[in-house]
């Protein structure tokens, strides 16, 4: 397990339990550097999405679990957001919510020339997921070739 993913999961494990304390779904950590400064951010959500003050109130009580557990050896910036409109579809209970929503997937190389494809989705399992179009046909990819899934966004 790299550095990263050791302190995405200790963070995961010790923010669940706040996150949950408010009433919120707690959809994601991770553990990035951009332009230089590295970055712990927490994903959460609650039905009828997340307002800035229900950020506020997490970061605030997680915080403190941070300077006392203070187990990241670098200097970060800890950041709570809501997911967004396009959150990307991750872990089992996202794909489970998902079940017969419209979703957008990306692959890393080209399938048929087309590296992008929206459908329905149908089913998953851990190696595969399977969507299918308006002509009914369906169309499964293998999760290794995905770069992306996320709920299509519709304007």
């Amino acid at each position: 397990m790299s550095r990263r993913e050791e302190y995405e999961q200790k963070t995961e494990q010790l923010l669940e339990p706040v996150v949950t304390g408010f009433g919120f779904e707690l959809v994601d950590v991770e553990y990035v550097r951009e332009g230089g400064t590295w970055y712990l951010r927490a994903y959460i959500d609650k039905p009828g999405g997340i307002t800035v003050d229900d950020c506020e109130a997490v970061s605030r009580q997680f915080s403190d679990i941070l300077d006392e557990k203070d187990y990241i050896e670098d200097s970060y910036v800890f950041e709570v957001s809501s997911p967004g409109l396009g959150r990307p579809l991750k872990k089992e209970k996202d794909f489970a919510r998902s079940i017969g929503e419209e979703v957008e997937i990306r692959t890393y190389r080209a399938i048929e020339r087309q590296k992008e494809f929206t459908g329905i989705l149908k089913r998953y399992d851990s190696e595969t997921v399977t969507i299918a179009y308006e002509d009914e046909t369906e169309q499964t990819f293998e999760r290794a070739d995905i770069a992306l899934i996320r709920l299509a966004l519709d304007f």
